[in-house]
């Protein structure tokens, strides 16, 4: 079997918070945008008897306090899922209602070892001051991770990383693996379960996302996983990305994807089981799994179908 992780990195977007909206709007726009949001996403695995984690950032507590964190949370935790721990650095020095004006470095590669340590543990520390249990898992914001964040993590006794991202390669996604790498692997302490690629071109990758990836995409990448026996599969999505960018309005392309991969996981769970981390499922390390190849076809049909959702999802109301 081949085990999935089907992951929400779930977040306080800061356009929402440049744009000084409301805090609760910024929550409302963020996570529960147009009813399509985090609610929605649980409804449906629930619907579909799945796992999920939905890898959350504790670091608006900074300017708000945990209470906005803990309300994120308690609806996830409620739920059966899992939350794991996700990180944008960038609100450390922010204040509330200023616009953006004044915030920390936006990427987590841009702080050193110590740095990077000091800020994540500050993070699992309110994360877990939330209602969580303390995290194994971890998944920079951007994907912006490096070595340096691997050896923080390992030292503050997390299990699995999941910021490699070979489409982001090699910044801000900056592990010492290769592009391609799509197999959880030991790396420095750690387990590294990257994103799933597939080729969208010859020498091209292309992440394992809902907004990024077509059903039939979606569809072609699991039987590949499973006719190759992968190790894993990692898929992303955001809690925001059911919505348009203002949280305004849904978007009934990625609606209909989500709820097509709920569907195609359950159909295949004997074959592609979701799991947790917190479950640690048993691995096989290291393999030379390789993605998807390339189909001009398909690749062909989804540019047609995304440049059509973006246009109605961003002139809806």
């Amino acid at each position: 079997m081949t085990p999935v992780f089907l992951t929400v990195d779930t977040e306080l977007m800061w356009r929402h918070h440049c744009a000084r909206l409301p805090l609760a709007e910024q929550v409302a726009r963020s996570i529960e945008p147009a009813g399509v949001g985090v609610a929605c996403q649980l409804r449906m695995l629930a619907e579909h008897g799945l796992k999920a984690c939905f890898f959350v950032d504790p670091m608006p507590a900074a300017i708000h306090g945990v209470g906005v964190v803990r309300a994120i949370v308690e609806p996830i935790l409620a739920a059966g899922q899992e939350v794991q721990l996700h990180l944008h650095p960038n609100w450390m020095g922010a204040a509330a209602g200023d616009g953006g004006e004044r915030h920390g470095v936006f990427e987590l590669v841009d702080l050193d070892r110590a740095a990077q340590q000091a800020l994540l543990a500050k993070a699992i520390d309110w994360l877990v001051e939330a209602g969580c249990q303390r995290p194994v898992a971890f998944r920079a914001g951007s994907y912006a991770a490096n070595d340096d964040t691997i050896d923080a993590l390992a030292a503050l006794g997390i299990d699995y990383d999941s910021s490699h991202n070979g489409s982001a390669h090699p910044w801000p996604s900056g592990l010492s693996l290769p592009p391609g790498r799509i197999a959880p692997v030991a790396h420095r302490g750690l387990v590294e379960c990257p994103v799933t690629l597939i080729e969208e071109a010859p020498g091209r990758l292309r992440h394992f996302q809902i907004c990024a990836l077509s059903v039939g995409e979606m569809r072609a990448a699991l039987d590949h996983a499973a006719r190759e026996d992968h190790a894993a599969v990692t898929i992303v999505s955001h809690g925001f990305e059911l919505a348009n960018r203002a949280g305004t309005a849904a978007n009934a392309v990625h609606v209909r994807r989500f709820e097509a991969l709920c569907a195609m996981l359950a159909e295949r769970r004997d074959v592609l089981p979701t799991t947790w981390y917190r479950d640690r499922p048993a691995m096989r390390l290291g393999q030379a799994d390789r993605p998807l190849p390339a189909n001009r076809l398909r690749t062909a049909r989804r540019r047609a179908e995304q440049l059509w959702s973006n246009w109605v999802a961003e002139h809806a109301a």
